[in-house]
């Protein structure tokens, strides 16, 4: 087993590296990672990144059973998936534009870091099409037809380790004494953003042909 790996390692390396630039370069799901744990605290940001990374997992464990080459065979099932991701990201627009709106910051609720805070997390992910093509991108990176079953489980435990890392790291970074104090000053503004950030990739996402 451990032989395999080792003659496996540089696609795994290969896949890890594309995986690493995937998730953590600016995006809605980190973004809104950011701004959950600088809103309502590292509990509710650390939840809403464990419903990412279970989202990513979900479709990695899918793409490498290969149902995700079924969806993507059918461009109905994906233009579906397109409106669902594109609707929650508007969804997602009107909240961050309904907070700008307010001239006090909300008071923290404690529901916030539970069940809906993953939820919201896991329906980001699992409604972005992109992560379907991606998953069945990276599968397909490093597998051939004589690749064995270990292979296929270190690419999904390792990218689910390093999408885990990085969402947890973000929740723990923005979620610090500075970054809220910093959030709080420019709060109205950086809502503001996140509505028009949301607006823009759910109209990319809604008008882009996949």
């Amino acid at each position: 087993m451990l032989d395999e790996l080792i003659r496996n390692l540089p696609g795994l390396m290969l896949v890890y590296s594309a995986f690493i630039l995937a998730v953590a370069s600016p995006g809605p799901s980190n973004l809104q990672v950011m701004a959950t744990s600088m809103e309502r605290g590292r509990a509710a940001g650390s939840t809403l990144a464990l419903g990412v990374t279970a989202g990513s997992l979900t479709w990695g464990i899918l793409a490498a059973v290969g149902v995700t080459g079924i969806v993507v065979a059918h461009p109905g099932a994906l233009y579906a998936i397109k409106i669902v991701g594109g609707l929650y990201l508007l969804f997602l627009a009107w909240r961050s534009a309904r907070s700008a709106m307010r001239a006090e910051m909300p008071p923290v609720k404690a529901a916030a870091s539970g069940r809906r805070t993953f939820l919201r997390g896991y329906l980001m992910h699992i409604t972005n099409p992109k992560a379907i093509l991606s998953w069945t991108a990276i599968i397909a990176l490093a597998l051939r037809p004589d690749t064995p079953p270990v292979v296929l489980y270190a690419i999904i435990g390792g990218c689910m380790l390093i999408s885990l890392a990085i969402n947890q790291f973000y929740a723990v970074l923005f979620s610090t004494a500075s970054m809220i104090a910093g959030y709080r000053r420019i709060r109205r503004r950086a809502e503001a953003c996140l509505a028009a950030f949301f607006t823009f990739a759910s109209f990319k996402l809604l008008t882009t042909q996949l």
